[in-house]
C-alpha cells in the first residue's frame, strides 16, 4: 500500500491483512488479500482529488478502514449460513466509498453486496472498484436510502448513522422476511427499543464486542430486528 512499495512489500503487507482477519475467525486467500490493498490504494490515490474519507495515512487506512471492516464479515457470515441464505443480499447504507461494503464483497464474492450512498463521487468510486478489482456481485448505488425500493436484503449495515433511530426509520424497509438491520458502533447502546414504525418495532437483539487487530478503540455490532403489530 506504499507508495512504490516493493514486491517483498506488498507480499508482507497481504500477510499482515491475512493475519489479521485470522485474529477475527475470518479466513482470506492471498488473494483477497492483495484485493483488499489494491482497493485500499486506489482509495488513497482517489482521495487525493476527491476527498473520498478524512484519512491520509496509509497505515490509518489499514488498520481503521479494512481490518474495521472486516471485523463484521465473521458474524455477518455466521448471520446468514445460520437463516440458510444460501446467495445473501447484503445493502450498506451510507457507504461511502465502500465501507464497509467493498471489503465484504472482497471477502465473500459470492454475496450480493449494494453499497448505498447520496454522494454521487462516492458511489462512483465504488463502481469503479467493482470494475477494476472485478467485483461481479458489487452493486454502487446512487441516492438516499429511503427513497430507494426495497432491496429485501438479508442484512443491511451501516458503520455511518450516529443514530440507531434514524438507521432503523430510514433502512428498515429494506430488510427482507427475517432479516436484521447491523450497525457498527464504538460504545454500546442500552438494550431495548430503537424505534416504532407504523408497521411495528425496532428492537436490540443483541450486542457483539469486538477486538480489532491493531486498533485501540472500543467496537461492538449492533443486531436489531423488526417485531410485527404495536410496541
Amino acid at each position: 500500500m506504499r507508495a512504490g512499495a516493493s514486491a517483498a512489500g506488498r507480499e508482507d503487507l497481504a500477510q499482515r491483512v491475512i493475519h489479521a482477519a485470522r485474529e477475527m475467525d475470518v479466513v482470506l486467500e492471498e488473494e483477497q488479500a492483495r484485493l483488499l490493498l489494491a482497493y485500499a490504494e486506489n482509495l488513497r490515490k482517489w482521495n487525493r482529488v476527491y476527498n473520498l474519507t478524512a484519512l491520509r495515512d496509509p497505515e490509518q487506512i489499514l488498520v481503521q478502514h479494512l481490518f474495521d471492516s472486516l471485523s463484521v464479515v465473521g458474524p455477518m457470515r455466521r448471520a446468514v449460513e445460520a437463516a440458510g441464505a444460501d446467495v445473501p443480499t447484503i445493502v450498506d447504507v451510507g457507504s461511502g466509498a465502500g465501507l464497509p461494503g467493498v471489503v465484504i464483497a472482497i471477502a465473500n464474492p459470492r454475496w450480493n453486496v449494494h453499497c448505498v450512498d447520496a454522494v454521487e463521487k462516492k458511489t462512483a468510486f465504488v463502481r469503479q472498484m467493482s470494475a477494476v478489482l472485478e467485483l461481479r456481485g458489487l452493486h454502487a448505488v446512487h441516492g438516499r436510502v429511503e427513497a430507494l425500493p426495497p432491496f429485501d436484503a438479508d442484512v443491511v449495515v451501516s458503520r455511518a448513522f450516529a443514530s440507531l433511530a434514524d438507521f432503523a426509520i430510514l433502512a428498515g424497509g429494506h430488510v427482507g422476511s427475517g432479516g436484521a438491520l447491523l450497525a457498527m458502533k464504538g460504545q454500546a447502546p442500552e438494550e431495548g427499543l430503537v424505534a416504532a414504525t407504523p408497521t411495528g418495532a425496532w428492537q436490540i437483539e443483541r450486542i457483539e464486542s469486538l477486538t480489532v487487530p491493531e486498533l485501540a478503540a472500543r467496537r461492538c455490532l449492533v443486531w436489531m430486528r423488526h417485531h410485527q403489530g404495536t410496541p
